[in-house]
């Protein structure tokens, strides 16, 4: 199965498209859309929707899989990310991907069996399980590495527990 993971931002909305085969996870592309400071939001999300786009054509996930909005004190910056996410959930549905949407505590517990793990914890557990020989950058990245992998374990899981019912 071929997924899709993305940590949406309005600076930086990060990517990374993971396979599982024969339950082995490897690492297939990992990147950011990145939207320039000065530029109007408008422009910024048409940057990330167009970028999403071309990562979905050139490498034709099977599903996607989104973080979702966590709860921010600063209520500017959550509302943007907001409408980064809706830009993000309107290219996958274009797109006609099936779309899974996890917290930021079930993405850290999928990954490294804790929910409150911090942010080195989950980047290092990425790299292990994708054997990188380093963590990827940016951190963003790195995050939506997290997103996919999280989705591929709860598919597992699901599968294994729809199989003893």
């Amino acid at each position: 199965m071929r997924v899709l993971g993305i940590d949406p931002g309005t600076a930086i909305t990060g990517y990374a498209v993971v396979d599982e085969t024969g339950g082995r996870l490897s690492l297939v592309t990992i990147g950011v859309v990145d939207t320039p400071a000065k530029t109007p939001l408008p422009a910024r999300l048409q940057r990330i929707y167009a970028g999403l786009q071309g990562v979905i054509a050139e490498y034709t996930p099977e599903t996607a899989a989104v973080e979702e909005l966590f709860f921010s004190r600063n209520t500017r910056t959550a509302m943007s990310v907001g409408e980064a996410r809706g830009v993000v959930l309107l290219a996958l549905a274009d797109a006609g991907l099936p779309i899974v949407e996890y917290t930021p505590m079930q993405i850290k517990q999928a990954v490294t069996g804790y929910g409150s793990a911090d942010k080195r914890q989950v980047q290092e557990m990425v790299r292990l399980l994708l054997a990188l020989p380093d963590i990827p950058r940016p951190d963003d990245a790195a995050d939506a590495a997290a997103v996919a992998i999280c989705c591929l374990h709860r598919f597992k899981l699901d599968r294994l527990l729809k199989e003893g019912a």
